[in-house]
């Protein structure tokens, strides 16, 4: 893992982005983390966004949450509604 000071990078930090196909480039002010520069395989702006989203991680903790204790639909229930729904829209 590298690890730059951001006070002491000699290059510019977007520099620093080629490294990182290696090792996560972690960066530090006076030798705290303060960010980490990470490849990202397989995942889209979104994806990126929302996982690392407070807000949206709390949301969906508590949708598992009431899922868990109230109920609801299935996946394989909504997937089956969905494609009824989808082959109905076709009909029309």
């Amino acid at each position: 893992m590298k690890t730059v000071d951001f006070a002491k990078a000699i290059l510019p930090l977007s520099d620093y982005t080629k490294k990182i196909k290696k090792e996560p480039v972690i960066i530090t002010k006076k030798g705290k983390p303060v960010a980490a520069l990470v490849s990202i395989i397989n995942a889209d702006i979104e994806t990126v966004s929302l996982s690392s989203n407070p807000k949206f991680i709390a949301l969906i903790e508590r949708s598992r949450a009431k899922q868990k204790t109230a109920g609801g639909i299935s996946s394989d229930e909504m997937r089956r509604r969905l494609e009824k729904s989808k082959r109905s829209a076709h009909i029309r």
